[in-house]
């Protein structure tokens, strides 16, 4: 076992199980997100943004926990929370996205790592 294979598995079953989690959230109770939907954005409903973020990071945090198009992932990842740190300003939120984005962009230069759903049935056959 190589440590090289452990890093990009832990960082995208971290990252997966964070962003699935907060989709999850997004989905279920949107009224709650509402109020974080910049005023730029605000001429489109901000609970049908909701619910197309909550999506859009679900299939993300499937991909991440698949180990499916890792770098993609994380580089659209990366690439979608830009916009939202700096809307929500400097705060706990905004440090918290910003940890999230340098984890995805470790992604974005390791790749997935040898332990994903994909090698595991190359494995099998």
């Amino acid at each position: 076992m190589n440590n090289k294979n452990i890093a990009p598995f832990l960082v995208r079953i971290g990252l997966g199980v964070v962003v699935l989690w907060f989709s999850i959230s997004q989905i279920s109770n949107p009224d709650k997100w509402a109020s974080l939907v910049p005023e730029y954005l605000k001429f489109i409903n901000p609970i049908i943004l909701i619910y197309l973020n909550g999506a859009l990071e679900a299939i993300l945090g499937v991909l991440f926990l698949l180990g499916f198009f890792t770098r993609i992932t994380a580089l659209l990842f990366s690439l979608h929370l830009i916009p939202i740190m700096f809307s929500l300003g400097y705060g706990h939120a905004a440090v918290r996205d910003f940890g999230l984005c340098l984890s995805s962009l470790s992604l974005v230069f390791s790749g997935s790592g040898n332990w994903t759903l994909v090698n595991f049935i190359k494995r099998k056959n």
